[in-house]
């Protein structure tokens, strides 16, 4: 499990790093000569801009982060309409084989709604093997209709079988699409350096004022890694339209 997938290990460790940032650059300024007021003006340009770009990089990890929350919610809508589709279709092939589809679908469904709701990583491997069983069993189950004289009846249904094993490599890519690092060390890196700025360009000898940037910087770090860690943050994708597709199947 990568830094990223713990939000809470994210906000307290870079609200330690950029406190300690911050103490450092106050220390360094009492320990040197003073600043004259021409120093003091040319370093708040630095800092206006250290901390305009600070907020330009946080507002763009962030589009990152809800973008990506939007297509992984958008792939379950869509897995759900493919495996509900099928099943709908499943009536058009021979009576057995839409026996054995609509089994395997519903083992399919339930498992798709594990990938979702289960926050064990430890559990993972197993659950993409039988997930990959499982889409081998469904294809298998179409085969014999598409190896016969095929009509259009039942392209159909093996196009729907298309749909729902697509559909789970297109959830899996979206979760596994995430913010890439270099622009979680970029963010850090000017972070650290704006709150030493703050810390250098003090006036006063209370510290407490030098934490307001740290503790912002640190909620939004936090609420950033929390929408981008879809297995272990406190906002999840709530599998809503499977579990709504379960439910109807199981009334029928």
């Amino acid at each position: 499990m990568e830094l990223m997938d713990r939000p809470f290990v994210v906000v307290a460790g870079s609200f330690a790093a950029l406190s300690l940032a911050a103490v450092a650059g106050d220390l360094i300024r009492e320990r040197t000569r003073p600043l004259s007021e021409s120093d003091r003006s040319d370093l708040s340009v630095v800092l206006a801009a250290m901390l305009t770009l600070l907020g330009l990089l946080i507002g763009f990890t962030f589009s990152l982060a809800t973008n990506r929350y939007d297509m992984r919610k958008n792939y379950e809508e869509a897995e759900a309409n493919a495996i509900g589709t099928e099943f709908v279709r499943a009536q058009l092939l021979p009576s057995e084989s839409a026996l054995r589809v609509r089994r395997l679908l519903t083992r399919y469904l339930d498992e798709r709604i594990v990938f979702y709701t289960d926050t064990d990583p430890s559990q993972l491997a197993k659950l993409n093997a039988d997930t990959a069983q499982l889409q081998n069993e469904l294809w298998s189950a179409v085969i014999p209709v598409g190896d016969a004289q095929l009509n259009a009846v039942d392209a159909l249904a093996i196009s729907g079988m298309n749909d729902v094993l697509n559909s789970q490599g297109y959830t899996q890519a979206a979760w596994w699409n995430r913010i890439p690092h270099a622009a979680w060390i970029l963010v850090a890196f000017i972070a650290m350096w704006g709150s030493f700025l703050i810390g250098y360009s003090g006036h006063r000898r209370s510290r407490v004022l030098f934490l307001v940037v740290p503790v912002a910087v640190s909620i939004a770090l936090f609420l950033i890694a929390d929408i981008d860690s879809p297995r272990t943050g406190a906002i999840k994708i709530a599998p809503q339209n499977l579990l709504s597709l379960a439910q109807s199947i199981r009334s029928q």
